[in-house]
């Protein structure tokens, strides 16, 4: 009768587990990023990623399924991204909004975020002042200082004295060009020059004579979608041949661009959190189940692993309020969290809720037929120069 009793007991207390799981809320994330235009390939990238988290990490966590909501911003639209945001809490009642493509737009959602206190795990925006006004925010990709700072560093230890700068003129331009600058002079380098070029721009040949004049031994540029024609033109003036060496940040040869490049970019020196033949198992993991979800995509980027991390950090606040997410503690979870990531280990600042990474420092080779980010030097657990 004992024994009996027992095992009645033990099915009401797994029916009633059973039921209280059945009547919880699914785990509802708004994702808002640029999904059209230039970043189609970008967006497929990170749904792999997506399918790839679920396959490792299952499609629920403490009783709740995951709901991700797709809203694609257009671009670098700030209302529109304040209006999608706006629409996700208030209508769909999202536990938490991830994502965000464009610094201004992630700054147009600020106010909504900290008046309702919706958390916003940023997988992109890489601008410094997002955090600070922002309590419910946390940042899961990068911040340019992170970047330029390593990579002025490495020039500086590879007898690098004397470099030229080539940005686009707009705000984040501007912003890496001062940040390489800053940490490049306090070293002891030189700026021979720099030209700032117009983003509406697509002959890069004067600029490109410019740079060869002043005869520096690096040039450091920033580029975004302008890269693939500035190095074409490099190419075509001769600039490999000079000895002259590329420096610019990781977008400038992200793996989805390499097979565009071309031979174009080898050789080329860039600064980023992470590269697609990092050496790691959880890497090679992510890199098998994102080409099982879709075949047509080869590797991660930084980005798509931006999402899959941010992913990771909410199953992670979720599990340890056991199903609930009420968003004070969810930041008090986030500040200091650690964990493994493909790129290597991350954490966020207890302090300023941005993220401390390894940055690498990469060359674009080809092996056989293909063309890589080969990791040449790490700058390990970097923190942003500016946030405080």
């Amino acid at each position: 009768m004992r024994v009996r009793s027992a095992a009645v007991a033990l099915l009401a207390a797994a029916l009633c587990i059973t039921s209280a799981n059945a009547d919880m809320p699914p785990l509802k994330v708004g994702w808002i990023a640029t999904f059209s235009g230039g970043y189609t390939t970008g967006s497929k990238v990170a749904d792999a990623a997506v399918a790839a988290f679920i396959k490792e990490h299952g499609d629920s966590v403490a009783g709740r399924k995951l709901e991700i909501i797709k809203r694609d911003d257009g671009g670098l639209a700030p209302d529109t991204a304040k209006r999608l945001a706006q629409e996700l809490i208030v209508g769909d009642k999202v536990d938490f909004l991830m994502g965000i493509t464009y610094s201004p737009n992630a700054m147009a959602i600020g106010p909504i975020s900290t008046s309702i206190k919706k958390p916003l795990l940023i997988t992109n925006g890489a601008a410094n002042g997002l955090l600070q006004p922002n309590p419910y925010y946390s940042r899961f990709s990068y911040t340019e200082g992170q970047l330029t700072q390593s990579l002025a560093q490495w020039a500086l230890k590879n007898n690098i004295k004397t470099a030229y700068m080539a940005f686009l003129d707009f705000a984040t331009g501007i912003d890496a060009a001062a940040g390489f600058q800053a940490s490049y002079t306090a070293g002891g380098g030189k700026i021979l020059g720099e030209v700032r070029i117009p983003v509406t721009s697509s002959d890069f040949s004067a600029y490109v004579q410019r740079i060869k004049d002043a005869k520096p031994q690096a040039v450091f540029v920033f580029l975004t979608v302008s890269g693939g024609p500035f190095l074409k033109a490099w190419v075509a003036a001769g600039g490999p041949q000079s000895g002259m060496k590329i420096l610019g940040t990781g977008d400038l040869t992200n793996e989805a661009n390499l097979p565009g490049l071309g031979d174009n970019a080898i050789g080329v020196i860039t600064s980023m959190n992470y590269s697609a033949v990092h050496n790691s198992a959880l890497n090679a993991q992510l890199t098998r189940d994102m080409r099982a979800a879709d075949p047509t995509v080869d590797v991660p980027d930084f980005g798509s692993v931006a999402t899959y991390d941010a992913l990771q950090a909410i199953y992670r606040i979720v599990a340890a309020q056991k199903g609930g997410s009420d968003p004070d503690k969810a930041m008090a979870t986030l500040r200091g969290m650690k964990f493994e990531s493909p790129r290597g280990p991350i954490a966020i600042d207890p302090v300023t809720r941005d993220i401390v990474e390894n940055i690498y420092i990469r060359r674009v080779d080809k092996v056989g037929d293909r063309y890589q980010n080969t990791e040449i030097a790490t700058f390990p657990n970097v923190r942003d120069p500016l946030e405080k």
